[in-house]
Parts: C-alpha cells; sequence; structure tokens
C-alpha cells in the first residue's frame, strides 16, 4: 500500500490551505510519515480565456450569499484547526494562481525533496501574508526562502512546456472526475473538502 496520499489542489483555494493545516494535524499522530502529491486543479478554468487569462465579466454563479457561507465555513474552520494566522478572505489580494501552479510543478518534477517546503510556502504568502502568489518576484522570493533558486523557479513560470503541463494536469483531474478541491486520494479512495484529521485517519488507514 501506498504511503502517499494525493492532494488536488488550488493555492487561491482556502480549503485547500485549511485542508493542509487538517493533514498536518492528522500527520502528528501518526507514527510514519505520509508524504504528499500535488495534482493540479484550476477553480477558474470556466472563466479563462483561449489566451490562458482569466476574463472577470464571465459569470461563474457565486452571489453574496455563497461568498457568507464561505467565510463562516472559513471562520469555523480556522478555530477547529488552529489556523488563526490565517487571514480571512477579504484580506486576502484575489490573485490568479497559474503562475504559481506552474512553478510548483516544476519544484515537484525538478527537485522534489523540496517541494512539500515550497507547498506550504505558497499557501503561507497568500493566506498568512497576503502576498500575490501570481507575482514572479513573490515566487523567486517563496522559492529562494525554502533553499530553492529563486530565479530559476520563476524562469520555469515563463516556459512554455511547464505552463503546458500544468493544463495538461488539469485536463487529467477532470477526466478523473475531480469537481472540487481539496480532493485528498488514497489507494483508490477519495475524500473532498478541508475534512477533519478524523476522517483522513480513516481514509488512509480505514479505522
Amino acid at each position: 500500500m501506498s504511503d502517499t496520499i494525493t492532494i488536488f489542489a488550488d493555492y487561491v483555494c482556502p480549503f485547500c490551505y485549511l485542508g493542509l493545516q487538517s493533514l498536518d494535524r492528522y500527520q502528528e499522530g501518526r507514527e510514519e510519515p505520509l508524504d504528499r502529491e500535488w495534482r493540479p486543479f484550476d477553480l477558474r478554468a470556466q472563466k479563462r480565456d483561449e489566451s490562458g487569462e482569466i476574463d472577470h465579466s464571465v459569470p461563474d454563479g457565486k452571489d453574496e450569499d455563497y461568498f457568507d457561507e464561505v467565510r463562516e465555513n472559513i471562520a469555523r474552520l480556522k478555530e477547529e484547526y488552529g489556523a488563526e494566522q490565517m487571514l480571512d478572505l477579504d484580506e486576502t489580494p484575489e490573485v490568479d494562481s497559474l503562475n504559481a501552479q506552474v512553478a510548483s510543478l516544476y519544484v515537484q518534477e525538478t527537485a522534489p525533496d523540496a517541494w512539500a517546503a515550497f507547498d506550504d510556502a505558497l499557501y503561507a504568502a497568500l493566506w498568512e501574508d497576503g502576498r500575490d502568489i501570481g507575482d514572479r518576484a513573490v515566487i523567486a522570493d517563496v522559492a529562494a526562502s525554502v533553499g530553492l533558486d529563486g530565479d530559476d523557479v520563476a524562469a520555469a513560470v515563463d516556459e512554455e512546456d511547464w505552463r503546458a503541463a500544468v493544463f495538461d494536469h488539469f485536463d487529467d483531474a477532470q477526466r478523473e472526475g475531480v469537481t472540487g478541491v481539496p480532493t485528498f486520494v488514497y489507494d483508490g479512495y477519495a475524500a473532498r473538502g478541508a475534512v477533519p484529521p478524523a476522517q483522513l485517519e480513516r481514509l488512509v488507514e480505514g479505522t
């Protein structure tokens, strides 16, 4: 049985950040470390135009009632998972995560031992520090903070092969039936959402 959990996620998703807080708490009570493998997912796929840019004029059906519910759920989970360091939804900048996802895939493929730290640092940059993780300078700074060559990681953002690879992963997620994030997958089973540590334990250990 694999000791790796796969996570479909998008950095702009607050529940992906919170899901990792839950995973960390599950890991604290686990004797053996559980590696995580990330799969890119584009929450704003329906709003991207042919150039890959987000077209904010495209309606997404999310009204103020939707965002009020999101705010309530974030506040509840922040308290439940001890994530007081997380900014509120209205305190974080609205960013396009595509560049960060390209950079993350590049690091995962070329420097896998450093990827988890980079992944954590990208989430922290956005959801704790309110930084624009779509900005190449921010990406370079985040990469350097975990011991990577920031210039190399930022340069990968503009390489067509890496950008195409991220869009291929977006397509793969759709083909695999992933409709929302975070989605945790282990040994053919899945849990969707920022589920509590006990549910992640059941997913992985079947208990």
